[in-house]
């Protein structure tokens, strides 16, 4: 049950982590999902960090750590993704 909580989870900072970020992304879901993932881990570190642990209601502290680091990961994926396939599209040409 652990791993269809965090693939849910991913899915939802992913697409959360697209709709903060300005401007049209080019991340597929399944990218997206990935990133909103380690999103999750990153941000859990980091709230741990900062000494915000599991607390009773909505750990709200935490979900923002994750939003935060999910919209890093994001960013620097469509960076990676569109470089990548800038680089196919140019050997495509040539």
């Amino acid at each position: 049950m652990g791993w269809l909580w965090a693939i849910i989870v991913g899915f939802v900072l992913g697409l959360l982590a697209k709709a903060v970020i300005p401007g049209k992304q080019h991340l597929p879901l399944w990218l997206a999902t990935i990133c909103g993932m380690i999103g999750a881990v990153v941000g859990n570190a980091i709230a741990r960090g900062f000494s915000i642990e599991e607390t009773r209601g909505i750990d709200w502290g935490r979900h923002i750590f994750q939003l935060g680091a999910a919209i890093v990961v994001v960013l620097l994926a469509e960076m990676i993704y569109n470089s990548m396939k800038r680089r196919k599209h140019e050997r495509q040409r040539v």
